[in-house]
């Protein structure tokens, strides 16, 4: 199947051609027909799946079309007079917003569309500007939405298509009353996606008071982890943890790791170990300024950076090519949030690991996750841990041969692993073989 028959207009087939992708994935494939047809969705789809592309497009599509009786366009953005917004993307994090949002502009360079993201952390009035302009789809986290309302710089009156991305994590992290405020604000009469990488109750309720007889899209196993992520355990004392990870970044041939704790100070203690280990590494958390943040992901997606250490914050909503390892250096609390951390890896069909480091007193949370998953997670032998090889100061740079080399998106083909698979952790460097977004 190729994108040409999937009833996309030349200008979008353009756009996706520019950006390299030739086949959509399954929740493309079955989306964008659907969402084209004026349909309900209801999406069960893994991080990594391009289900930002499956409803961007056909969005795109849809505000570019006459309605039926005029015969006449959507004028474009930014002419005389400011337009209500006609689209609207709720995520759940800044980083995601700003992910959709470019995404929306890489797809809609070749049409009219205007696109202006919403989120907190970064100055109110630029984005006030952007709205009085006028635009056609806005993205946007629910709290910084719901204050640009109250300062009435946003018109929620023609919005057409509504759409929820990650929908459980919106509700995990207590959005579920900002989100009913701002479904009440909304025209009865509209379009509805709900996308979501796990499946409970609270989500099958807030699809069911929403959704209008939807289409039911699921493209991985429910409340699965990436199919392609090999899963590791080492049981590990506390006060361990720290010298195994050193020794598992050093010693690897990852490259870059993605390493999540569960609290903000945890994060910056952490980072802060690693440099003394002579690791290059930086923290991203709720607690980082938005400018902060950007600069710590873009250093690492440029291969300036060895290890990125993260709260929940960045367990979705994070495009990175070609992350070839997370590592659990604490278990969430919550088991879902596990499926969200190692998706992060193993994307798009490419090859990945997620190394989990478990004390005595997470051993609960491991039987939950297990739970979860329907299988144990496999058990890695311990290594013999090794000290660092350099003096604090001296960082290891992201490649072991001692020079940062940035990761380059491979969007066709792939790229095999450096040196023969030795061990679990050899060999999960392959690059993406198949279009994605989100």
């Amino acid at each position: 199947m190729s994108f040409q028959t999937l009833g996309l207009k030349p200008e979008l087939l353009r756009a996706i051609a520019d950006s390299g992708y030739e086949t959509p994935t399954p929740v493309q494939a079955r989306a964008i027909p659907e969402v084209l047809a004026g349909r309900d969705l209801l999406a069960g789809a893994q991080t990594g799946t391009g289900k930002t592309a499956g409803f961007i497009l056909p969005i795109l599509q849809l505000l570019g079309t006459p309605k039926s009786g005029t015969g006449e366009a959507p004028a474009a953005a930014g002419r005389s007079g400011s337009r209500a917004p006609r689209a609207l993307v709720l995520v759940p994090t800044r980083e995601l917003a700003a992910q959709v949002a470019e995404s929306a502009r890489i797809y809609g360079r070749y049409t009219p569309m205007a696109v202006t993201v919403v989120f907190g952390g970064v100055g109110f009035n630029p984005q006030a500007e952007s709205l009085r302009r006028g635009t056609d789809i806005v993205v946007a986290t629910p709290g910084r939405l719901l204050d640009h309302v109250q300062q009435r710089t946003i018109d929620l009156s023609k919005i057409e298509i509504l759409v929820l991305d990650e929908a459980d994590r919106m509700l995990d992290m207590g959005f579920i009353h900002d989100i009913k405020r701002i479904l009440r604000l909304l025209p009865a009469r509209r379009q509805n996606l709900m996308f979501s990488a796990t499946y409970s109750e609270d989500i099958r309720a807030l699809a069911s008071a929403f959704l209008h007889q939807p289409v039911n899209i699921e493209v991985a196993r429910r409340n699965a982890a990436v199919d392609s992520v090999t899963q590791l355990a080492h049981e590990v004392r506390k006060e361990d943890k720290r010298r195994l990870l050193s020794h598992l970044i050093r010693t690897s041939d990852w490259g870059q790791v993605l390493v999540f704790t569960r609290t903000k100070h945890g994060a910056n203690r952490l980072t802060r170990q690693l440099e003394d280990d002579g690791i290059v590494a930086a923290a991203i958390h709720g607690n980082k300024s938005q400018s902060a943040r950007t600069r710590a992901l873009d250093d690492f997606k440029q291969g300036k950076l060895t290890a990125l250490v993260a709260t929940e914050v960045a367990s979705r909503g994070l495009d990175i090519d070609q992350l070839p390892c997370v590592i659990n250096y604490e278990l969430p609390n919550v088991p879902e949030d596990y499926v969200h951390r190692i998706g992060r890896t193993g994307r798009a069909g490419a090859s990945g690991v997620a190394v989990s480091l478990v004390s005595a007193d997470e051993r609960t949370q491991l039987k939950d996750i297990e739970r979860l998953l329907g299988r144990p997670l496999l058990r890695a032998q311990l290594p013999k841990i090794s000290e660092p090889p350099v003096r604090p100061g001296r960082p290891v740079q992201a490649e072991r041969s001692g020079e940062a080399r940035p990761q380059q998106p491979q969007r066709q083909g792939q790229r095999s692993g450096q040196g023969q698979r030795q061990n679990h952790y050899r060999g999960h460097r392959s690059g993406a073989t198949r279009a994605r977004s989100g």
